[in-house]
């Protein structure tokens, strides 16, 4: 498997560990203190740097930090969308579109050197 497509399959498990750490405890945990949240939080948060690290090891091999950057974001708001819709029960918005479509824009603008 190439580098590229590595990196972005670890990053993809990273968010989806990220997106849990980071809001999950708000349907899971708010009855709770914000301590015990931010503990397990962190716990989850584990599992997102044993992949994140080396996904983004991998993919320095292959893109630049703002390249790496750009996609950490498009996958994030790719994870995120589904999450807050489906487990947080969050209405999708028309802004979560515009959001993706700018974020487009910006994947054209630090990767049209590759283009």
């Amino acid at each position: 498997m190439n580098a590229t497509l590595t990196a972005i399959l670890l990053l993809c498990c990273s968010n989806v560990f990220m997106t849990f750490a980071w809001y999950a405890h708000l349907k899971e945990l708010n009855n709770r203190p914000w301590i015990i949240a931010a503990l397990i939080s962190w716990g989850i948060a584990l599992f997102e740097y044993l992949l994140q690290v080396p996904a983004n090891r991998i993919g320095y091999t292959v893109m630049n930090v703002g390249q790496l950057k750009i996609l950490q974001e498009v996958i994030s708001i790719s994870v995120f969308v589904p999450f807050a819709v489906f487990y947080l029960k969050e209405p999708l918005k028309l802004d979560y579109l515009w959001a993706g479509l700018l974020l487009c824009g910006a994947v054209y603008f630090v990767f049209r050197e590759k283009l």
